[in-house]
């Protein structure tokens, strides 16, 4: 019992008590990459590299290369930063509340209306920023995926290369103008990221992938608790007398919505798609059975079970399970 209450608090210290977590500060002189100019020179190197490698490689090598483990290397990378990313800013809102909650009675505020809904005046320090920092950063690890996706499978998709701009974006408004609803949205962003990437993970080292789309129906999730935080944001800005950065909120809402509209268009033209397929489909179930290949009549040719791939959580395409 004594060992297992000391390595609570060392994780507790570590993750969200340690002096350069607590004396955070977001500052353009003292923050790697906390510039205007970084962002943008950023996102368009990321932009230009993806184009310029894909037609590259359209006009030189036609056939994917592969990579090795380094996909799934990067995976189990992703999978951990957002695990302790996730458990980093949960320990740090749990922190900040209670040291903080004292100066609330005024205002009548509750936890949660403080997670959606930062009180007028936050600066961008201590726990809570020093996580959405370091989201921030973990924004460009990312955009690796893209080029993966490239490399592998010669795929670039413009929602793709928008999606990963857009989030990049909005993490610089989050800590540039103290945006209230950012702790949520991190904290459902980091957890459907660790699922996803040790998904993604799991299939890259060759076992057997989900008989759903385990990555698009994550992103479906992820984007409704999004809808649901925004409109909470939205009443307490107007109850409560005003929330934190709302200007950056209207503008990251805007954002939000744009991915969620091209994100419903394409899985609504991948349902009509599937239903063309209906016959083909049914062959393929009778031969590869529902979760994997399995015994099928003689000259028929068995295909890998199909799930949908929701690259950094970016583009949707159905690849088989060995390509995720």
């Amino acid at each position: 019992m004594a060992g297992k209450t000391a390595m609570t608090m060392m994780i507790t210290f570590w993750l969200s008590e340690h002096p350069s977590i607590v004396g955070f500060r977001w500052s353009h002189t003292q923050s790697w990459g906390s510039t205007w100019s970084f962002l943008f020179t950023s996102i368009a190197f990321y932009l230009t590299l993806s184009l310029l490698l894909h037609l590259f490689l359209t006009l030189i090598h036609n056939r994917p290369i592969s990579l090795g483990p380094i996909p799934a290397v990067h995976s189990l990378t992703m999978a951990l930063i957002s695990a302790t990313i996730f458990a980093g800013i949960l320990l740090s809102a749990a922190a900040e509340i209670r040291d903080t909650r004292w100066s609330w009675r005024r205002s009548k505020r509750t936890p949660l209306e403080w997670l959606l809904c930062f009180p007028l005046g936050t600066r961008p320090s201590g726990r809570v920023f020093f996580w959405s920092y370091m989201y921030y950063l973990s924004r460009f690890l990312h955009m690796l995926r893209t080029l993966f996706s490239i490399v592998r499978r010669r795929k670039l998709s413009f929602f793709q290369l928008l999606n990963n701009s857009i989030l990049t974006f909005m993490a610089f408004l989050w800590l540039e103008f103290s945006q209230s609803f950012q702790v949520l949205a991190i904290l459902s962003t980091t957890l459907v990221y660790a699922a996803v990437y040790g998904y993604r993970f799991w299939t890259d080292v060759g076992l057997r992938g989900a008989c759903f789309p385990f990555v698009a129906n994550c992103q479906i999730a992820l984007l409704g608790c999004n809808v649901a935080c925004h409109v909470g944001v939205l009443l307490l800005h107007f109850m409560k007398g005003g929330c934190n950065g709302i200007g950056a909120w209207v503008l990251n809402a805007v954002l939000n919505a744009v991915i969620l509209l091209l994100f419903v268009n394409f899985y609504v033209k991948m349902y009509l798609e599937k239903r063309k397929k209906t016959t083909s489909s049914s062959v393929m179930m009778e031969i590869v059975g529902p979760c994997g290949p399995g015994p099928g009549p003689v000259g028929l040719v068995r295909r890998e079970p199909v799930a949908l791939s929701y690259s950094g959580l970016g583009t949707v395409h159905e690849v088989s399970n060995k390509e995720l």
